[in-house]
Formats: structure tokens, sequence, C-alpha cells
């Protein structure tokens, strides 16, 4: 995509080229007042952003995905006998109903409220749900604690990518949201280690060790929601910590790119064309996908170490650096798709390392190569992750067309996760599924979905820049003879849902 878009380069208010140089000036037509900044500028109020707005959310995704699959830790500690658990594969799976229920209703109240209120308290609220999960004394407590810790949770991702849209131009989204995601991966590389420590506590208080690691991380993020209520972003506009200068630029960055800033009414007829148009599908599906095998092997890795022959505290500590590799692959990852602009070709790749390592899993003769297996599963399931959850936002135009697209991607995406979890159980039906291995197998056959979906994606999308590139050049050939200018540049635009022009989209691919 670099080589069609010229967003790098100092760009005039008539859309023309110019020069690399950071003492050129960008000249942007802005709805009150024509104004100007440099490059420079720009590039310093990026990282501004990045430093106030990305470190925080991290934070708070790293705390979300702890709690939520912290329970895999514990069902190795005793959790499944000490409250007799008939059915762990359900009590997982109910997160994931909570979840879904609650995405549309947490996004709405994002826009009833704003970020600094609602993200924290949503942090506070989980907070309390995952202490009294070290609280429950039976499965159906669980059941309605897990179910609660779903709605909790669910707002936070959604959230936080339209903090970023707030924020970001569509072509610096992914990598931000790659690094947000990489908090998934650290958590649970942290998360070994804590339920390490913490399971040594059984007996305290007359509690057992994985109450107190439900407990103690359940209050650590009830500490951390405290000063998120001053940490966590507010809308630019209505920001303090920007000059307005730097709000006016931030202003200017946006309406050029998207329709982030658009004031746009809410109209039946874009969530319609929602539900019905195929793009939307294959981002549900692409996500459905990998969904499968994140929510799996996040929930279940400890249990699939511990089975290689490995005791329960060594299965926790084990843990750890499969994670601390699924995190680096993850920042590699950002870092790629930011350099390149590309997409598909990285999510592709990732479940291609995934498969590889499943396969390795199921067939490595030796305990040594299984766990080395385990690297690759987790690198690869974790990056391709981050980069699939950030690309239907850069390419959905519309703010309530994207709304209902976004949530219908989380939606329909975690029926794979919640598919996953029922198919993850010893014995499956009739099948002992030993170790899980046709657990493993069904996870292969998934991924291929989001190969596919993948693959159709950046085929469509291909096929669909190229015809705009073509309209976009006979347009611009025919104003130019027209106005009798012979035209040197394309003025790239694209007509979005409320008939507003924008600049320089292509779809990224």
């Amino acid at each position: 995509m670099s080589d069609i878009q010229t967003q790098d380069r100092p760009v005039s208010h008539d859309g023309k080229v110019g020069t690399n140089d950071e003492s050129s000036i960008k000249n942007i037509d802005q709805p009150q007042e024509e104004f100007a900044f440099t490059e420079k500028e720009e590039k310093q109020l990026v990282r501004k952003i990045d430093f106030l707005v990305v470190p925080i959310l991290t934070l708070l995704y790293l705390l979300s995905f702890l709690d939520r699959s912290n329970i895999g830790n514990a069902k190795i500690d005793g959790l499944v006998t000490d409250l007799k658990i008939r059915d762990y594969s359900s009590v997982v799976m109910i997160y994931f109903v909570g979840y879904v229920i609650a995405e549309v209703p947490a996004n709405l109240m994002l826009k009833i409220t704003n970020p600094p209120l609602w993200l924290p308290t949503l942090t506070l609220v989980w907070g309390i749900v995952s202490v009294c999960m070290g609280l429950v004394h039976n499965e159906q407590g669980m059941y309605a604690v897990r179910f609660f810790l779903g709605v909790a949770e669910a707002g936070l991702f959604p959230g936080t990518v339209f903090v970023f849209s707030r924020f970001y131009k569509r072509s610096e989204r992914t990598a931000r949201v790659a690094f947000f995601f990489g908090g998934a991966a650290a958590s649970g590389a942290f998360g070994g280690v804590l339920a390490y420590g913490i399971t040594q506590m059984r007996g305290v208080g007359g509690k057992e060790g994985w109450a107190w690691l439900f407990i103690l991380e359940g209050l650590l993020t009830i500490v951390v929601s405290i000063p998120a209520y001053f940490l966590v972003p507010n809308y630019p506009n209505l920001s303090k910590k920007f000059s307005v200068h730097e709000k006016q630029i931030i202003e200017a960055r946006l309406r050029t790119d998207s329709d982030a800033l658009d004031e746009e009414k809410f109209q039946w007829s874009e969530v319609w064309r929602a539900l019905t148009t195929l793009q939307v599908y294959g981002y549900c599906f692409l996500f459905h996908g990998f969904s499968f095998g994140l929510y799996t092997l996040s929930n279940f890795l400890p249990s699939i170490i511990q089975g290689l022959g490995y005791k329960s505290w060594q299965a926790q500590l084990l843990t750890v650096p499969p994670y601390f590799f699924a995190f680096f692959t993850t920042m590699a990852a950002a870092i790629g798709t930011q350099r390149t602009g590309k997409r598909a070709v990285f999510i592709i790749t990732s479940a291609g390392i995934a498969i590889v390592g499943y396969i390795a899993l199921l067939t490595s003769p030796t305990i040594g190569g299984k766990y080395a297996a385990i690297f690759l599963c987790a690198g690869g399931i974790y990056s391709g992750n981050a980069i699939l959850l950030a690309w239907p936002s850069e390419n959905l135009m519309g703010q309530t067309f994207r709304a209902t697209a976004l949530a219908m991607v989380i939606s329909i995406g975690n029926c794979g996760a919640i598919i996953g979890t029922q198919l993850y159980r010893i014995p499956l039906g009739s099948n002992s599924n030993k170790n899980y291995h046709t657990s493993i197998g069904i996870t292969i056959a998934w991924m291929f979905i989001g190969i596919s979906s993948a693959t159709a994606l950046w085929y469509g999308l291909n096929k669909a820049n190229k015809r705009l590139i073509a309209e976009y050049k006979e347009r611009d050939e025919r104003a130019a003879k027209e106005d009798g200018i012979h035209s040197t540049t394309s003025s790239q635009v694209a007509l979005n849902s409320n008939g507003q022009w924008k600049k320089n989209f292509l779809y990224q691919t």
C-alpha cells in the first residue's frame, strides 16, 4: 500500500506531494481555519500520543487477560477437585457468553460517557468480580462469577480500538493495537510466575492456593483501576494534555484520513448494510478461526504442559517462556506490518507458524520437542490475532456501519472460543482425547478457517483497490480536462456512507 499512498510525505492542502523535508509545511483545510504544521511537529505529537495512550490501555488489557485466563492456572492447582466441578470446559465457556451479550451495550455506554470514566470503571468492576472467584464454594457460584466477568470485560477491547481511532490515522492503528494486544501475551508470562508464587499460599486463612490466586490478582486490578481514572486519555478535543495547536493537528490528520470526526446520525440502513456486506463476514470468520486457538491455548496451556509429565508447580513456571516468546513475536509482527503496510501476509504467516507448532506438538516423540512446539503455537496465535483485530477498523467506513460490523466481528469471532472451549475436554465424547490430541487436531482445522478468510479478504481488497485507483485516475483526468489543467498527481478519494469525500482512501491489505 505504501507505493500508492502519500501519507508520509509533506502534502499541501490541494493534495500535491512535496519533498521529504522536515522544514516543509503541511497546509491543511481545517473546518474553522487554515493552519500549518511541520512534519517534525507531527512526529513529536505522535510520540506524545503513544506515550499517553498506549501504555495505560495496554496495562489494563494485560490485567483483563490475566483475570480471565488465570482459571487455567487454578485448574492444575486443584480448583476442579475442590469445587467438585463436573464440567470445567463449560465453566470456561460461560465467560464468552457474557462477553458476547455485553459487547454492544458496552460500546453504547462508551459513547454515552467517556474513556477516562468508562474504561477504569470496567476495570474496577471486573477486579471485584475476580476477587469473588476466590470466594465461591461450588460449581454454580463459579458459573455465575465467570459469566459476570465476561460482561465486565466486554467493553475494554472495542473501547480501546475506538479510542485509538480518535488519535491515530488508519495506517497507524494496526501497530498500536498489536502492541496493545501484546499485553495478552505478557499476561500469560506474568501469570505463570504469579501463579507459582501465589499458589504456595495454600492453607493461609483457610483458603486454597487457587483461591488466593483469584483474590490477589483481582485486588491488583482494583488497585490499578484507581490511578487509571486519571491516566486513561479522554478524546483529544476534551483532553487537557494537549495544546490547542496539537488538537488542531490531530483533527487535521484524521479529517483527511477517515471519518473518525464526522458527525453521523444513526441510521438503521447502515446497520443493515453491515449485516449484508460480505467483507464484514470475512473479518468475522477470520477472528472466529483464530479465537478458537487463542482462548483454548490461554485457558488450557497449563493442563497441556502438565500432561507432558510435569508437576503442577513445574507446569505453572513452564507456561512463562512460551508467552514471552509470543510477546516478542507479536511486537515483531506489529513493527513488520507498520513498516510494510501489509496485513494479510502477516496473518497468514502467523497461522502457518501456529499450525506447524500444533503438528509438532502432536507428532514429536520427545517431551522437549513437544514443549518447543508450544512456542510456535503461542507465537503464531498471538501475533496473528494482534493484527487481525485491528484490520476491520481500518477498512470499514461509516461510523454506524463500522460500529455494527465490529460488534459482529467480536460476537461471531468469539463463538470460535465458545466452540473451542467445549471441544477441549477429556474425554471428548467417546474419544479418550489423551493429552487433548483430538482437540489439537480440531484446532488445526479451525486455523484453516482463518487462513481461508484472510486469503479471501486479501484477494478481494486488492481487487477493490485496483478498481478504486482506476476510478480516481479517470476522475482526475476528467477534472483536469474540464479545468484545462494537466493533472500530474492522483487525488485519491473515496465516498463514505454520509456522502463525504475522504482523501487517500484505499483498503489496507
